[in-house]
């Protein structure tokens, strides 16, 4: 194991960084001690409403953002008006991209949020003079690129049901850190967002829910809070190998 990963239990790691999701996980696994205490003098912990915009298309690029908790939804909006859900991200992703002058996206908080805010100047400093967090930071670019290929073939090849079912199993697949057989969460998108999300009407999103619900594929209480008994027949309804 890498040394750098040892820290949790080195006192001159800062409090708030110990129990990061983040720091485990995410991409400051990567920094050593010292590089963790500049960041943590320099970043700032928020809490972000359901609903609010972490930043705007085409806007000025000042901060990035560690997810602590809660989920992104990343929207591209057309000359038009018109508007497309073209991703989410969880925790503990980076939100942002590195040395680029402004947003290509707008990202709105899909639920209550936690989040880590990084300068960006700081963490461009600190790619520069970190090889491992450049490379944290590159494997999460190439897994985000592999989901958006897995994704287009959900929107161009699966029927309603089946797309219906990935997306309750993207959703699924990180309500636990670990593998596990069942899974239990809350939706972060409303039916009309789902419903954007996966090129479908809300009626159509509401049909194969219930479909999956009548066949005992999920449980969903309360209209937002979902069981999936056995993700391996998720996984069956949605297609996936």
């Amino acid at each position: 194991m890498d040394a750098r990963l040892k820290t949790f239990d080195e006192p001159d790691v800062p409090t708030a960084c110990r129990s990061c999701d983040a720091r485990s996980r995410g991409i400051c696994a990567a920094l050593d001690t010292q590089q963790l205490i500049e960041l943590n003098r320099h970043s700032q912990r928020r809490s972000v409403a359901s609903g609010s915009e972490l930043i705007g298309q085409a806007e000025s690029v000042g901060t990035f953002c560690n997810i602590l908790d809660g989920v992104v939804k990343l929207s591209k909006v057309m000359a038009d008006g018109r508007q497309q859900i073209v991703g989410l991200q969880f925790a503990p992703n980076f939100m942002g991209r590195p040395f680029a002058g402004e947003s290509r996206m707008s990202a709105e908080a899909a639920t209550d949020m936690e989040v880590c805010v990084i300068p960006k100047r700081m963490l461009e400093r600190m790619m520069a003079a970190s090889p491992d967090l450049g490379r944290s930071l590159h494997r999460q670019a190439l897994e985000e690129l592999d989901d958006a290929r897995e994704w287009m073939l959900t929107l161009g090849r699966k029927t309603a049901i089946e797309k219906v079912a990935s997306f309750l199993l993207l959703i699924a697949e990180r309500a636990s850190e670990t593998k596990i057989e069942a899974a239990v969460f809350d939706l972060p998108l409303s039916r009309a967002d789902i419903a954007d999300f996966l090129g479908l009407t809300i009626e159509t999103v509401s049909r194969q829910i219930t479909r999956l619900r009548k066949d005992g594929t999920i449980l969903v209480e309360n209209n937002r809070h979902v069981t999936v008994p056995d993700l391996d027949r998720l996984k069956n309804a949605a297609g996936s190998d």
